[in-house]
């Protein structure tokens, strides 16, 4: 099939033949009439798909115009730079706001040299999704593109629009670095200097990519956020504990920025109690043969917490305030005899 064959077969829809008359007629008459008919509307449909798929190439060729495109036959951009995630409000809101007023800014295609009929994305990523969500066809700019003019485009139109969260141009610097794009150019693409392009890349690369698909964009989180995140992370058990945390019926109801807070706090929980003992592990309690006194001890790397509970407890700290100094020298004297 040809280029243009198939370009028309993308954007024309075949006329519905019309409906059979009534009247009986012969067999004979009958068919002679609709292969007759058939052949006639055959011919008007194709001198129709060829003028149109002039018309089309045209297009295509100069790039000016807007097109209506199925959203199954464009293809993915090489580089991600967005984060899919199951909820997703701005999306959600993206697709009511074109379900009601149309799709306003077209998105940005290449068409594939080695695969006619098909498309790459440029730009437009989102706008492409929620057209494909509401059945309808995308419209879109066409253009002969090169890789690099791809990525430009790309970043440029998220850098324009500034609605790529810190980790979306962290891993987007990453994921173009991983295809063998030179350093330069993704300097280029993001419009930042190297210093900066080297700490995304620091960042994306420390950050596990299953924990980013869970939590999502988190527009509102920076870099120092994150850092704080993966400093936690790197302590033991922490990437772990993070995941199954994450994976709590609760928190899937949540926006990206919500699950990023909760998990921080809950972080930040862990560590403060492994950093000073669980209660859970660390505590011990003793209570006296007759019940009058009870004791809890919480111990922590370098402190011991002690509380009595007991009618004489204030006599019993009278009394242990006035020993201690025998009781520390017998402490000491067990160490030295157990060799501890």
């Amino acid at each position: 099939m040809s280029r243009k064959e198939t370009i028309s077969n993308l954007f024309l829809q075949k006329r519905e033949a019309p409906a059979p008359s009534n009247a009986t007629k012969p067999d004979t008459d009958r068919v002679r009439s609709g292969a007759i008919g058939a052949m006639g509307a055959s011919l008007k449909e194709m001198a129709e798909s060829a003028r149109h798929a002039t018309d089309l190439q045209k297009q295509l060729e100069e790039a000016n115009s807007i097109l209506e495109i199925e959203p199954s036959h464009v293809e993915p951009s090489k580089i991600a730079d967005r984060i899919t995630i199951d909820v997703d409000a701005a999306f959600d809101e993206l697709v009511d706001s074109i379900r009601e007023n149309g799709q306003q800014v077209p998105v940005l295609l290449r068409p594939l040299p080695d695969k006619d009929g098909r498309y790459q994305i440029a730009y437009g990523r989102r706008r492409l999704r929620a057209a494909e969500k509401l059945g309808i066809k995308v419209r879109a700019i066409v253009k002969k593109l090169s890789d690099y003019e791809v990525i430009v485009a790309q970043s440029r139109e998220n850098l324009d629009r500034q609605d790529l969260s810190f980790i979306e141009r962290a891993f987007f610097a990453k994921n173009m670095e991983d295809l063998g794009i030179e350093r330069s150019v993704v300097i280029s693409a993001l419009g930042m200097d190297k210093a900066d392009v080297s700490r995304l890349i620091s960042v994306a690369k420390k950050v596990p990519e299953d924990l980013i698909k869970i939590i999502g964009s988190a527009p509102k989180a920076g870099r120092k956020r994150w850092l704080e995140l993966l400093e936690q992370l790197e302590k033991p058990d922490m990437l772990s504990a993070a995941e199954d945390f994450l994976l709590r019926d609760e928190l899937s109801k949540l926006d990206s920025d919500q699950r990023f807070s909760k998990l921080m706090t809950r972080l930040r929980v862990l560590g403060k109690a492994r950093n000073e003992g669980s209660e859970d592990s660390a505590a011990k309690a003793w209570r006296s043969q007759d019940n009058l006194f009870s004791v809890t001890m919480n111990r922590k790397p370098r402190q011991l917490d002690v509380s009595f509970k007991s009618d004489k407890s204030n006599e019993f700290g009278d009394w242990l305030s006035n020993n201690l100094e025998r009781l520390l020298s017998e402490f000491k004297q067990s160490n030295i005899n157990t060799g501890d």
